[in-house]
């Protein structure tokens, strides 16, 4: 271990591939301050003091996009910055995401605008080749969730 090396700690999160039962990933198109621009993200947020990574990531998928799932599976946390530290990337495989009728079609959070919508694993990779997807989580949690899928399409 180095001694009095800086170290950075902001607070945990969880990011969400939630997959229908047509095989569409949830997306969100957001502004987001960091980048300065809109892009395409996963639905994401912190982990609240005491809470789950696995019900921060159920929490965030249905505020943000009013989608739930029953099958969840982790893609696995990550440190983001391995030489400051900074903070743990859970991320999660929700499959069979569904909207119940009584969802809202309106996500709420305070300064997010969310356009809530659906693409292929396909597309939503092509999306990242792009340069529409800005956030680094976004783009590996994308690219552990193909990782995953495709023992599970290839079982069929």
């Amino acid at each position: 271990m180095v001694e009095d090396y800086p170290w950075i700690r902001t607070r945990d999160f969880a990011i969400v591939v939630a997959i229908t039962p047509l095989r569409q990933v949830v997306l969100e198109r957001a502004y987001k301050h960091g980048h300065r621009s809109v892009a395409v993200a996963l639905p994401a947020g912190y982990t609240e003091e005491g809470e789950l990574p696995i019900d921060t990531a159920r929490r965030e998928l249905r505020e943000e996009t009013g989608y739930e799932a029953e099958d969840w599976r982790s893609l696995g946390s990550f440190t983001v910055d391995g030489n400051y530290g900074l903070c743990v990337e859970h991320a999660f495989l929700a499959l069979d995401a569904r909207r119940p009728d009584s969802a809202s079609t309106t996500p709420s959070g305070d300064l997010e605008d969310i356009e809530v919508f659906t693409a292929s694993l396909r597309e939503a990779l092509a999306m990242l080749e792009a340069g529409s997807v800005a956030q680094l989580s976004t783009a590996s949690a994308l690219a552990l969730a193909a990782l995953a899928m495709r023992p599970l399409s290839e079982a069929r």
